[in-house]
Formats: C-alpha cells, structure tokens, sequence
C-alpha cells in the first residue's frame, strides 16, 4: 500500500505522482490540487477530509465544440440576454459539502461565472455567467478541468422521473411479495404443530428452493440499500441505509449456511418478509408525503396578479389566468410575470432577480423579454408570448441569497443527531447479537438484524420540514406567504419589530386628493394621472384612483427616486411630483394631519395634493398586541406632521424617526442588530428594500397589485396586518410541535430497540414498524398543525 492520494484519498501505490511534496494518485488530481491551491481555495479539503474525486486524465480536445452551436445552446440555456446567460446542469460527481462549496464558488476560479448555486438532493448546478467572457462550452470545460462533468442531454423526458421511479418501485413489491407468498408456503409446515414430522427430503427441497427464489431478492429488489450503503462509506459517511444492509446480508448468509449443511431450514421467510415490508413503506412514505406535501400548494396560493388590458380599460387578475396573447401593462419596478413581447414604451429590464446583475438592458418594440426582469422606468404594455407557471417566479424568490442569514438552530441539531445515531445503532446491534449468541443462536441472528431495522431518524428528520412546511401552507391560505420554512424558526426569535408608515401602516386606496394652489386644467390633472400611472409607490396609486380620465398621454424618460418622487416629460414640458424638497428645492416644516404631494410643471410650482391618511383597519389593536411583547419603532421618509397621532399608538417618542431616506432605514435597523436583538422589518418593499434585506425578517405589505419584492423574506396581504401578531404567535405553535415531535420520535426508537434488544421483535415486525414511525410523526406534526391553525388562525382568508 502507497501513501494516500492527497486530492481523493486513492492509494497513490509505489510511484506517486508528487508536487510540492505532496503524494497524488495520477495527473488529474494533481492539477485540479493545482488550479484550487493557486486560486487559494483550499478550504475545499477543509470542509471534509480527502473530499476529492479521482480524475481521468482524458484530454478535453474538442469533446465540447458542439456547445458552440447556436441552436445547441438555445435547448440548454434557461435564459439569455444582455449578456448574461443562466443554463441548469447535471454533474452525478456531486456527492458531499466539499463539492457544494467549490462548485458555489466557481466565480473564484473565472471572473465571467457571476453566480452558481447547487441543487444537492438533484445533484443540479444552477451557473450565471457572462458571455462576453467565457462561453457555455467554456463553464463546461472549467467544470471538467476540476473533473465536475456535466451530463448534457438536449432531449427532455416525456415521462416524468417520479413516476418512473414509482414503476421500479412497484415491480420490485410484486417480485418480493410473489417470493413471500412462495417461501411462507414451502415454510408453512413449520408454522404448524407437528411441523417437524416433514420428511427431511421435503424439508431440503423446499429450503433449497426458497433459498433459489431470494436470490431476486437478496440480488435486485434490495439493491438500493446496497448501493447507498456502499456510496456513504465510498466517502467516509455512515448512512441509515447502512443497517438494513447489513440486516439483509446477515439473514440471507445465516439461511445460506443452514440450508447448504442441512442444519435448519433458515430465515428465508423472514428476509422476503423484511425485504417486502421494507418496501410497502417506502411506497407508502412516499404516498403519504406526496398527499402531505405543502409545495405544490405553497405554490398555488402565491400571490401574484397582473395587470391586463381588455378594451382600453385595465383590471387586475390572478397569474394563473394569464394567457398566451394577453394584453398587459408593466409599471416601473414591477415584475415580468410571463416570456413576453413589447407592443409599447420603452423598457430597460433589470434581470438582477434572474442573473444577480442588476445593470437594466434595454429593449425595443417587437423584443422578446423574459419572465423575472423586473421594468425600469415608465410603463410599458406587453402581449404574452408564453405563460410562465408562478411557481418559477417563486423559484428566483427562494434562491435569492438573502436566504443565507438564516441560521438553523434544529437543523444543526438533527444533523448532529444523524451522523452519529447509526453508528451507536451498529454498536448495539453488534453488543446485543453476541450478548444472545451464547443464550440462543437463532434469537441472536434475530436480535441483530431487527436492532439494524427498529431504529431510524428519518422520522427525526423530517419533523421540521412537514411542520414548517405545514405551517407555511396553513399560513398561505390566509394570505401570509413565506420565501423559506427557516422564516418560521426566525420570525419565533424577533425581539424588536420596525414598521414603515406610508403603505404599511396606512392604506391609500381611494384617497379623496384636494388640491391647494392655482387652478389645474382637465389636461393638466389627465398629464398627472399619466405620470403616476407609472409608479407603484402607494401614493401614486392612491392619486391615480383619485384623479378622473382615462385617456392617457405619453410619457418620456420617467424616473422614480426612491424617498423622493416621480418625473417624467409630457409633450416637451417636465413634470416632477413629489416631496416638497424633491419639488421646490425647500425642506422646511409641515403643519397639518394630512400627507402632501407636490406637483412642478417646467421647474413651475402648481401647487400641492393634500391626501387623508387613513390608518389600516386593525391598527390600534394590532400594535397593543404587540407591544405587550416586543420593542416597536416607526421609520418614514415622511415629515413629524403625525407624530402626535402616532404617540398614543407606539408610545416612546424615540422611537419614531421622520424623514428618513432609504440608507436611513438600512442604517437604523444594522445598529438595531448591532445591539444583539432579532429584528422584524415591515415594509411596503420598494424605498425601504435595503432595511428589508438587512433585518433578520423582512415583510412586504402587499395591496391589491402585488409587488414582488426580491429583498423580503415573507409577503403579508394588506387585509391581514390586523393579524399579524397571531401570526408571530403561531410560530411558537409550531416550534412547540416540533419539539413534540422530537419526543415521539425518541420514544419510539427507544421503545423499538428495547424490545428488539430483549429478543420480542421479529425482523419483520420491525420492518413494518419503521415507515409507520416516520408516517406517524409525519401525520401527527402535519395534523397538529392543521388543527392549531383552525383554533388559532381561525380568520382565514377573506
């Protein structure tokens, strides 16, 4: 034996290949050992010990130059324009944390990889990159150079891979049940009195011949168990799959060995029935789960709706309504809802939610645009080219990396727990099998194999995603719609919780608007509504319902400054609307309960709006409620106008902070967290996107057009902030119910080994107990739920 390949642990045998005297299996692993040393990313071998996989030594040549094609890279590319390209890959070498973290930090190795995140369970890389600097052919050589080789296949399965693997799944039940009933038929002597008169002739024949019929067993229909098995300890893991293994080898060598010297008739029955009930679980769990799966109705009740122009005359609609061909209008800062073709305006799309790149592309009338680009700049009206399900839009939501300030406390836990629960299981198999293997040696093989089965985690693991993922449904269907089931477990730690005014904690739908200052035209007041058409801030909506006419003029080169108001040109002459300071260059005091908006025409004071803010129904109740349990604060960009009003209802002056701008906000909430407390943002997700993102938890208030906002971490519907401190409360419902759970759980697995290990559990007994453990804890956390939600939640969605 040679010394350890450093790279991936092979045996380097007599004559290493070596470089800075360090011992390397071949070539391959020497280079790839090269590239992360001279890219300085050698926590690669940090993060797991000899992680590597051995490399071929295969010259990459021209095995790739058919990426170059242009209609080979259309069929693989997710996304491509302005030059920034997204293309979803599968790499089967993906196999543990080592691999996550270089093939996630592949920008390190070349500048053009914008970003790359890793699907681990599909064993996917997802990889942003720009195209003037290195191409698709490019990404799949670099992959290669590290020996990360993408299995490239242009043509897509009809067939769907779940219900494939259903099928394998079926036939391997209807072999191992056909083997069961044959095997407990030759056996059935033995279950009788009087069993042992057989003739020893008969008794060989049907041992040899049970032996003969478990060999599909043993060989195909318990394969899996193998090859995880193998896989796991191939990289140094011990996986659960690891005892029943070894549970299946011990049974079928033992009955071997007895049927082979004539000593017994063996455990064959015992192995088909383990093998099969084994399998009736795994179907079942996977039934159960499937029926129990909260994402696919997460995502059904994701609310995104669009605004669809029918005759000349906009209304609102539901995503799921959308159709090929539609007519739809795309206000600045909103979403692409759908693969679309502009019919007017100009547009500059930001892509940053789909690449990470927030420099916008410009587009022209009859381009193609792509669902997930977010508008900039005026409105602009799009006809449908093809529907895009919402659950893609909830997709770029959850792989923002705002997700990595989540910090899992059970997560941690339960991945403790795993790694080392198989091996005490192991260790106590092995010390209760020899314990009875001088008392009884039939008992003994028994002992041993129904320990390896009996005990599991997967019940312990699964806990917290089905009753998170329970909890994000029952919240869903009442309008609270969470980006990742971590929210629930932060959201359960928030000790201070920040609020935004205007939008938030006020409504500005159909405001009455009066206007102070010199008289305006129809034509004047028609310009203004044409402007603030454009904006979705909540006091241009509140205006635009206000004001008459729908006969709307063109607007050129419109902007929105956040914190400050709208400007755009209307045959030649500008309009700005707005703050006072943003209007008329003036920051001076406000007197007065109502919130005003200026309007300018070429640099000319018209005069200004006055709005009635009116407080969202609830208000009064909804922060008593709250501040019986956390620290409140008031953030607003606008002026102290209200601050008396507000007073009664927040209490500490202190704690309310006018004329904030957005870098304000961002900053009051990080010296907030400074000071070691959780925080909530509530915002409405457009001037106060950076606090958003910047707070432990952030949550968008959403109207009824609703604005996806890619730094919140959850989305609350305007008729439900009266509800939000039952909100908070119910995550403690459910942390509750997880710790629960856990108990359970743990009770199980000792109640199962204690009878195992005292000799009273068959294998197949324990075989049939070890799905309904995981079933049971799946159900009672899903149920449990389900019921504190009806109890405690019981508004639901009006």
């Amino acid at each position: 034996m040679g010394k350890p390949c450093i790279h991936c642990g092979e045996d380097c045998g007599k004559h290493p290949v070596l470089w800075d005297d360090k011992p390397f299996c071949c070539n391959g692993c020497k280079t790839v050992y090269q590239i992360l040393n001279e890219k300085e990313l050698k926590q690669y071998y940090q993060i797991e010990k000899m992680p590597g996989i051995r490399v071929e030594t295969e010259p990459v040549g021209e095995k790739y130059a058919y990426l170059d094609l242009e209609e080979i890279k259309t069929k693989l590319l997710d996304f491509s324009d302005g030059g920034i390209s997204k293309v979803n890959l599968f790499i089967p070498s993906i196999h543990c944390a080592s691999c996550i973290w270089l093939l996630e930090n592949l920008s390190t190795l070349h500048s053009g990889v914008i970003n790359s995140t890793v699907n681990f369970p599909r064993k996917e890389a997802n990889i942003t990159f720009k195209e003037d600097e290195i191409t698709l052919r490019q990404v799949v050589e670099l992959l290669a150079s590290i020996h990360y080789i993408p299995e490239i296949t242009l043509e897509k399965s009809s067939e769907d891979p779940t219900k494939k693997s259903n099928k394998t799944l079926l036939l391997k039940i209807g072999i191992t049940g056909f083997v069961l009933m044959n095997v407990m038929m030759y056996n059935f002597p033995e279950y009788l009195p009087g069993g042992e008169l057989l003739e020893n002739d008969f008794r060989r024949l049907f041992g040899w011949l049970s032996l003969a019929l478990s060999i599909p067993v043993v060989v195909y229909t318990s394969n899996d168990y193998y090859l995880s098995a193998y896989k796991s300890l191939k990289h140094k893991i011990i996986s659960i799959d690891l005892p029943i293994a070894i549970g299946i080898i011990t049974l079928f060598l033992q009955s071997a060995f007895d049927i082979i010297t004539d000593t017994g008739i063996g455990y064959i029955d015992s192995l088909t029935g383990l093998v099969f009930f084994l399998l009736i679980g795994k179907w079942y769990q996977g039934k159960t789960y499937q029926a129990l799966s909260f994402e696919r109705d997460y995502k059904s009740y994701f609310p995104i709706a669009v605004t669809k122009i029918v005759d000349g005359k906009e209304e609102i609609i539901p995503l799921e309504k959308l159709a090929e061909g539609d007519h739809i209008l795309v206000r600045n800062q909103e979403l692409i809802p759908a693969d679309s073709r502009i019919l007017k305006g100009d547009a500059n799309i930001d892509y940053s939610f789909v690449t990470g790149e927030s420099l916008p592309v410009s587009k022209e009338v009859g381009d193609l645009i792509f669902a997930g680009g977010r508008q900039v700049g005026s409105s602009i009206e799009l006809e449908v080219y093809k529907a895009v399900e919402q659950s893609y839009l909830t997709q770029l939501w959850n792989q923002e990396k705002s997700a990595d300030k989540f910090d899992s406390r059970l997560n941690t836990l339960i991945n403790m727990v795993s790694q080392y629960f198989t091996a005490i299981i192991l260790a106590i198999a092995i010390g209760a099998g020899a314990y009875w293997l001088f008392i009884d040696k039939r008992l003994a093989v028994f002992v041993f194999t129904s320990v390896l089965i009996v005990a599991c985690p997967c019940a312990l693991a699964l806990t917290v995603p089905f009753t998170f993922g329970s909890t994000i449904r029952q919240f869903g269907r009442r309008g609270f719609y969470l980006k990742k089931t971590d929210v629930i477990e932060q959201l359960n730690k928030i000790k201070a919780i920040v609020f935004d005014k205007t939008g938030t904690i006020t409504q500005n739908k159909a405001l009455k608007a009066d206007f102070i200052g010199e008289m305006l035209s129809d034509e004047t007041i028609l310009k203004i509504k044409s402007i603030v058409r454009h904006s979705t801030h909540p006091l241009s909506a509140g205006l635009f319902l206000s004001l008459p006419g729908n006969d709307f003029y063109q607007v050129d080169n419109f902007k929105e400054l956040p914190g400050m108001g709208i400007t755009g040109f209307i045959a030649g002459s500008r309009f700005n609307i707005g703050s006072k300071k943003f209007v008329m260059g003036k920051a001076e005091e406000e007197l007065g309960l109502k919130t005003r908006v200026y309007v300018s025409k070429d640099a000319k004071a018209l005069g200004f709006f006055q709005l009635e803010n009116q407080y969202r129904q609830g208000l009064g109740e909804v922060i008593s409620d709250l501040k019986t349990n956390f620290e409140l604060h008031l953030l607003t960009g606008d002026n102290e106008a209200e601050k008396q009003n507000l007073i009664p209802l927040f209490g500490d002056e202190s704690k309310l902070q006018f004329n904030q701008s957005p870098t304000d906000k961002l900053a009051y909430v990080k010296n907030l967290k400074s000071d070691g407390k959780t925080v909530l943002m509530v915002g409405d997700g457009l001037n106060d996107a950076g606090a958003l993102n910047e707070s432990d938890v952030g949550i968008t208030i959403a109207d009824d057009i609703y604005h996806f906002s890619p730094a919140c971490d959850a989305i609350l519907e305007s008729k439900q902030f009266m509800n939000l401190n039952k909100f908070i409360r119910f995550t403690h419902t459910s942390l509750t119910v997880v710790r629960i759970s856990f108990v359970i759980s743990f009770i199980y697995n000792i109640g199962g080994l204690y009878f195992a290990v005292s000799g009273l559990l068959t294998p197949v007994i324990a075989a049939i107990l070890m799905p309904i453990s995981s079933v049971s804890v799946v159900a009672f956390a899903t149920f449990t739920i389900a019921h504190f939600a009806r109890r405690n939640l019981s508004f639901g969605k009006n």
